[in-house]
């Protein structure tokens, strides 16, 4: 892959529940251009839901559409599963990424990328990212809050991710998202300014 192709491009990345989607609209609305891996994620999950069925069972797939709820239960307990799952995805996942980036970098100014795992998965040769922070316990709370789950299962979904005190130290940039929505505004509004 040609190093040029990600040239303008930061990496987005975070906790689960830590406010990556909320920062994402607030840079849309700054008028930056986004990519988001979960969305592509999403539709591929769709478009190839007789390879998830044969894989994983009929029971996943529903009208042509995966069950996602249902299919991320035998993902994220299991190993075996979610290494599958991601042997199928991941690539597809790159492909259509870089398809988007290429129509990007022509624009020649920055660019964000959300990937929830770049650090996990170091898959793309992105030289800046950017980390949405919040510290553990409101991180627990808020996925509790979001997917209706009990501690004890955001603790698991959560275990699936880097540390995020990790993600901070290796990120360019870093948005705090320990407060409310106007306090993320301006941490979103300081990053623009550092960025531009």
């Amino acid at each position: 892959m040609s190093n040029d192709l990600f040239k303008y491009a930061i990496a987005l990345t975070g906790g689960i529940a830590t406010g990556k989607s909320t920062v994402c609209n607030l840079l849309k609305l700054h008028g930056f251009l986004t990519i988001d891996a979960d969305k592509i994620a999403h539709k591929l999950l769709d478009e190839n839901s007789g390879k998830i069925a044969s894989m994983f069972g009929e029971e996943y797939v529903e009208n042509g559409k995966v069950l996602r709820k249902k299919l991320g239960k035998i993902i994220f307990s299991n190993e075996e599963n979610k290494l599958k799952l991601e042997a199928l995805l991941h690539p597809l996942i790159k492909e259509e990424i870089v398809k988007e980036s290429r129509v990007f970098e022509n624009q020649g100014k920055p660019y964000f990328i959300d990937i929830p795992l770049f650090f996990e998965k170091m898959h793309y040769p992105i030289s800046k990212s950017l980390v949405v922070y919040t510290p553990k316990e409101l991180q627990i709370q808020r996925l509790m809050q979001r997917d209706n789950i009990e501690e004890e299962e955001a603790k698991i979904k959560m275990s699936n991710q880097m540390d995020i005190e990790k993600k901070k130290e290796l990120a360019n940039f870093i948005i705090d998202n320990s407060s409310n929505l106007k306090n993320l505004q301006n941490e979103v509004e300081r990053i623009i300014k550092e960025i531009l």
